[in-house]
């Protein structure tokens, strides 16, 4: 009895050994895995590199500036999975702004021109949608032409001259410049976005449906899967997503500016895309989305500390959106050779 009381304990040992062993290969092969290993890399080469930049007010100025941006990275890569892009982020956040600031210079309560500042920007995700689901059209198009469309509109209300805001009242500039317990309340919007939105992508039937139409649309549709529905409400919630980091950004600037955002869009692609998104759709995730975001913001406050040229900045985020689009397109090749 003693002896096969022994055997089996050791088994048992050994199992639970193997399958802690199991458990971190597969983490280690986790895309986000690699990101937190850079960016952990990043932070102890930076704190040697510059005394200011483990201090408070360099990762709160960090996380002041990639929260609000990932909000709309959320969007954007629900939007990749579903296989689309939209290069309008930008242009629709600058438009809410403007058009919140201009109903609110016109007698509106600062939170009604908010919200419908935020479902106007719904309703231009859904114009885009329909040129997409109903003409056919491609997303990059669409967006583009709406890029264009919504900067203009912008300069129209504005006439190119930003927008002050000076009688905001206290409640409302809350939302961008306050603070809930020491953390700066558009964070903890940030967070609640982020959550929400991650639990409905892992559980949510109708969220789960952006995985299949955008891994394979044909397929989904012989499943039962409305495609084009599916297109029209993720474009919606993207630019719907665009207009409340617009509102947050109002808030804590108090003004509107009609050039606001412009190339926001190459940071919020190539956040989405490091953190696992895939261009040819049906891959991504919102955590994978946030540590993409959250490189890009160690990157731009390490080049700032180490003085480096705002052209040089520009240049090398674009070879970092390059890289990240060649791992992509590799991963995907790769992962089509094995199946």
């Amino acid at each position: 009895m003693t002896i096969e009381h022994v055997s089996t304990s050791g088994t048992s040992v050994t199992g639970k050994k193997r399958s802690f062993r199991d458990a971190l290969v597969r983490v280690s092969q986790m895309r986000e895995f690699t990101l937190i290993l850079i960016i952990v890399a990043m932070f102890i080469g930076m704190s040697f590199a510059s005394p200011y930049f483990l201090t408070w007010a360099n990762m709160k100025a960090m996380l002041l500036s990639f929260s609000t941006e990932g909000i709309v990275v959320v969007g954007m890569t629900m939007l990749l999975i579903v296989g689309g892009i939209d290069l309008s982020v930008g242009a629709v956040m600058c438009l809410a702004m403007v058009f919140a600031a201009k109903l609110f210079m016109l007698g509106m309560n600062p939170w009604l021109a908010s919200l419908a500042s935020i479902g106007f920007s719904g309703f231009i995700g859904w114009l885009m949608g329909l040129c997409v689901t109903r003409l056919g059209l491609h997303h990059f198009i669409v967006t583009l032409a709406f890029m264009g469309l919504a900067r203009g509109a912008s300069m129209i209300i504005t006439q190119g001259t930003p927008i002050s805001l000076f009688t905001l009242p206290p409640e409302f500039k809350f939302v961008g410049q306050g603070t809930l317990f020491g953390v700066p309340f558009s964070i903890i919007i940030f967070f609640v976005v982020i959550i929400i939105s991650d639990f409905l992508l892992r559980n949510a039937k109708a969220f789960r449906k952006i995985f299949y139409t955008g891994s394979n649309e044909k397929a989904a549709q012989y499943s039962g899967v409305n495609t084009n529905k599916v297109k029209l409400y993720v474009t919606v919630l993207s630019s719907a997503l665009c207009g409340l980091a617009g509102i947050i950004y109002m808030s804590k600037f108090g003004a509107a500016t009609p050039n606001f955002g412009v190339g926001l869009e190459l940071n919020i692609i190539a956040a989405a895309v490091i953190g696992g998104a895939s261009l040819k759709g049906g891959e991504g995730t919102i955590f994978g989305a946030i540590l993409g975001i959250a490189l890009l913001s160690v990157v731009s406050s390490s080049l700032i500390l180490l003085d480096v040229s705002v052209y040089w900045q520009e240049f090398i985020k674009g070879l970092i959106l390059l890289a990240a689009v060649a791992a992509d397109h590799h991963l995907h090749q790769k992962s089509k050779a094995k199946s």
